[in-house]
């Protein structure tokens, strides 16, 4: 049976299609809608529009995903692939019994907005949707079993697709980083590292695992999935700000309109990208080809590294160690602060050990922080003050802070026996009124010997 009659028989099979036809995927990525690609526009009974802004993993360019390392050595375009651009369109009630048919712990309910989501993925971002089926070979295995740790629905895997669409190292707009898009603050409180060398929220496996425990944390606050999914984008103490405008309700669904559009939007592509991540093949989405990766282990440094000396002795490319350990900002593996682990990988894992002393010699001055430097002998020598100089010096200070005190008008003088207010007034041509606010004097009372500032 050949693809288009399986992708018919699929379809009867989910449900009735009032319209099962060939619509041209350059149509619909050139589709004359009134949004951008950063807006959803979902339109109201009363003629009113609402935008949704959609999340940032959807507005990744495809040729950044496939310019990876792992996308352009194990990855390639499946040219057997018929039908790629055309994307057949179904009857509502087909998209509902699709979603119903899950199998998963969380609901997945379809509304409009929902469905403007499964539209984008099907549509204008199918090629990217087959890039991301691709590298879920390398990333899925991952976030299963970090979930399955912290007793998570495995549904949640998904949710790296509309934050980073599976590329380890997007930056968001705000910083946010990494697979699972963590921000600095989150991704410390979770026990990643994070300094100017190394970034742990890089990392797939330390960082799948730091979001799993976030998420099972999330769960104990909330109690519900959908909720859980909204405070990942909008942060805890936000949703429970919306959920007290709603009146105490605790149902995404209900506190939807105290929410801002992103948050609005990012339950319904969640929703989106389950759907899509199952449902590719009845919308002629063809996942790129997967090689089988190269075999990789770590190794535990306890010295510093860089890629360069790996490069040059093992014969490992830079590239690929980059790859293999995204987290290395600056390509230097930071053993010396704590011991630190390296992906390599097998073949070159007996190199490495037999070679090294010759890795961690190689170009070291010149690659890595240097241990010892000379002094610059031609410069003139500084000399530290004797101590009549530094005595001279002190004296000559204070004598310029009594003039500057001079010359801003402050004067005090000395409290004769007998004194009183009015007559030291008198004395120094001022008032006591003058004299009470520059001294802070309620009363009347002086005392003699003391200090008083007379301007």
């Amino acid at each position: 049976m050949n693809k288009r009659n399986t992708i018919l028989s699929l379809a009867i099979l989910f449900g009735n299609i009032t319209s099962l036809y060939a619509q041209d995927v350059n149509e619909t990525t050139t589709e004359t809608n009134n949004y951008d690609d950063e807006e959803i526009v979902i339109g109201k009974d009363n003629g009113d529009e609402e935008i949704i802004e959609v999340p940032e993993g959807m507005l990744l360019e495809l040729d950044s995903l496939v310019q990876q390392y792992n996308a352009k050595t194990y990855l390639m375009a499946d040219t057997s692939c018929q039908m790629r651009d055309v994307n057949p369109v179904y009857d509502v009630e087909v998209y509902k019994d699709r979603l119903k048919r899950l199998p998963t712990a969380m609901e997945m309910p379809w509304n409009d907005v929902v469905q403007k989501f499964i539209d984008r993925y099907s549509t204008r971002l199918r090629r990217s949707v087959g890039y991301m089926l691709g590298a879920s070979n390398f990333y899925m295995p991952i976030f299963e079993q970090a979930l399955e740790v912290y007793g998570i629905p495995l549904e949640l895997k998904y949710l790296p697709v509309i934050e980073s669409a599976l590329n380890p190292n997007a930056v968001s707009r705000v910083g946010a980083t990494g697979l699972w898009q963590f921000m600095v603050a989150t991704g410390k409180r979770y026990g990643l590292r994070i300094t100017t060398m190394i970034d742990e929220r890089r990392d797939p496996v330390k960082s799948s695992y730091a979001a799993a425990h976030y998420l099972s944390d999330l769960y104990k606050i909330f109690g519900d999935w959908n909720l859980v999914i909204a405070a990942y984008n909008y942060g805890p103490e936000n949703i429970n700000k919306a959920i007290r405008r709603a009146g105490g309700v605790r149902d995404y669904w209900q506190i939807y309109p105290y929410l801002p559009n992103e948050t609005r939007g990012y339950v319904p592509a969640f929703i989106a990208a389950n759907y899509i991540m199952n449902y590719y093949c009845e919308h002629n989405i063809c996942p790129m080809l997967t090689k089988l990766p190269v075999q990789t282990d770590t190794i535990m440094l306890y010295r510093d590294v860089h890629f360069e000396q790996l490069a040059h002795v093992v014969g490992i490319s830079k590239e690929q160690l980059r790859s293999l350990n995204p987290q290395y900002r600056r390509d230097v593996v930071t053993g010396y602060s704590e011991p630190t682990d390296l992906r390599l990988p097998i073949e070159y894992i007996n190199a490495f050990i037999e070679k090294e002393d010759s890795v961690y010699a190689y170009n070291a001055d010149q690659l890595l922080k240097r241990a010892e430097v000379a002094v610059n002998d031609d410069a003139p020598i500084y000399r530290a003050p004797t101590v009549a100089q530094r005595a001279a010096r002190q004296s000559a200070r204070a004598s310029r802070k009594a003039k500057a005190k001079r010359a801003r008008g402050g004067r005090n003088v000395t409290i004769r026996n007998g004194d009183t207010l009015s007559e030291i007034a008198k004395r120094n041509h001022t008032t006591v009124a003058k004299l009470k606010k520059l001294n802070k004097i309620s009363g009347s009372s002086i005392r003699a010997g003391k200090k008083i500032r007379v301007r």
